[in-house]
């Protein structure tokens, strides 16, 4: 599954979270196709370089050389088997080398590139280093992919490594818990792989129903979630229950056009094994909200503006950020904060973006990331151009704004973020 990059759009059944602007989706190769096109092999390649420059606050604590800088190689192969249409299969396998410059703490594009810590929901990580030397140079591949996928009828069933993304959210998300991504993230271009089974059914042709089973090495680290889809009139709505690691989850989204505008919105409860830090929701420290409540609107000026707004809330966050430090004492935020439940390091956060130029060859765009709690943020003005199907450049810039870190401890939530250059080259073939 392709990540087209423009925050989360929906295509058919694809989602997918990012900064930067649109890029053409990639055409594969075809190895291989019987007589009548019912049987095919293909092969989607791509190569990227992302080179990233960082000038960090004056905290010695946190970032012990102010400036930094980062390059992230990615070559990724994709293999697509289809007998019919009523089975294909699909691999994908990844290497990348990533240097980061000595001392750079904090920095080196973290938050920025891609993380490589593990992955969730596999039961073997299928992610090893083939070079290290210290903390400055690794070279790692990454079976990624890797499932079979059978269609009977009005049923369908997939198992093996696959992609799973839920919710309504452009920059945020309440019921994407399988595999999100950060915020700022700008490097990742396809979701990360999750080991699952995957069974869905159309109930009517308004109302389907999935289920995901997402293993992890043991129980305690899987999830078991189903999920009930449907539309009435021009409101597209889901309903979410299951358990996701020790969680009990209950959740819903909704989204609709609302005169010219799309409007979109999720909820989500869950109820924790653990209390939560400075207390949860409706008087009870076990249980936890999220949610996201978001817009969209594409004003007719030269090639088109499309533009969003998005609130979120995270009851998973830290009510101050000044206390940080002291729940990353805490082994159980330290874990939701690795797996990405948190999504925020707050409890609030509001995002803007605008790009111009939807689908043209050169496509610039400005994103702001708030917090409402602390007035700190990041402005990320960016530009794409498209060359060719087979070529594009994104340069964009991380400007953060907010009071800076003191002793190695975080003042504000944005406002110890690196300011950042990013340049990536992609080719797709």
């Amino acid at each position: 599954m392709r990540l087209i990059r423009i925050g989360k759009l929906l295509l058919g059944t694809t989602t997918a979270i990012c900064l930067c602007a649109s890029v053409p989706a990639s055409h594969s190769f075809e190895l291989w196709s019987s007589s009548d096109g019912n049987i095919h092999y293909s092969l989607d390649a791509s190569l990227k370089s992302t080179s990233l420059l960082a000038r960090a606050p004056d905290d010695s604590l946190l970032y012990p050389e102010r400036w930094s800088g980062a390059s992230l190689w990615r070559m990724r192969l994709a293999f697509e088997a289809r007998a019919g249409s009523w089975l294909n299969a699909e691999v994908a396998y990844e290497q990348r080398a990533r240097t980061i410059s000595e001392r750079s703490g904090a920095g080196g594009g973290a938050g920025i590139l891609a993380s490589e810590s593990r992955a969730p929901y596999r039961i073997a990580q299928v992610d090893e280093a083939l070079v290290e030397i210290g903390s400055t140079f690794s070279y790692r591949h990454e079976l990624d992919r890797a499932f079979v996928a059978a269609y009977f009828g009005r049923a369908e069933i997939a198992a093996g490594r696959q992609a799973i993304g839920w919710g309504r959210g452009v920059l945020f998300s309440a019921v994407d818990i399988l595999a999100p991504f950060t915020p700022l993230e700008s490097d990742r271009e396809w979701r990360r792989g999750i080991d699952a089974v995957r069974g869905s059914i159309l109930l009517t042709d308004l109302i389907s129903f999935d289920a995901v089973a997402a293993i992890g090495e043991s129980l305690d680290t899987s999830s078991f979630v189903g999920r009930l889809r449907g539309y009435v009139g021009n409101l597209d709505g889901e309903l979410f229950v299951g358990r996701r690691y020790e969680d009990y989850l209950y959740a819903a989204t909704a989204s609709a056009p609302v005169w010219e505008a799309e409007l979109h919105g999720e909820v989500a409860l869950f109820n924790t094994p653990e209390d939560v830090p400075d207390g949860g929701t409706f008087g009870r420290d076990d249980l936890v909200a999220k949610a996201v409540i978001g817009g969209s609107y594409s004003f007719d000026i030269g090639s088109g503006i499309l533009a969003f707004a998005e609130y979120h809330y995270s009851g998973f966050g830290v009510p101050k950020i000044e206390d940080l430090g002291t729940h990353l004492q805490e082994e159980a935020f330290r874990e939701r904060l690795a797996r990405g439940d948190t999504q925020i390091l707050g409890r609030h956060a509001v995002a803007f973006q605008a790009t111009y130029g939807i689908g043209a060859l050169l496509s610039p765009s400005a994103s702001w990331i708030l917090s409402p709690a602390d007035g700190s943020g990041v402005l990320i003005p960016g530009v794409s151009w498209i060359f060719s199907d087979n070529l594009t450049l994104t340069a964009s810039a991380y400007l953060p704004h907010g009071e800076e870190p003191h002793d190695g401890q975080l003042t504000s939530e944005y406002g110890g973020t690196p300011a950042s250059g990013l340049l990536q080259i992609s080719f797709y073939y």
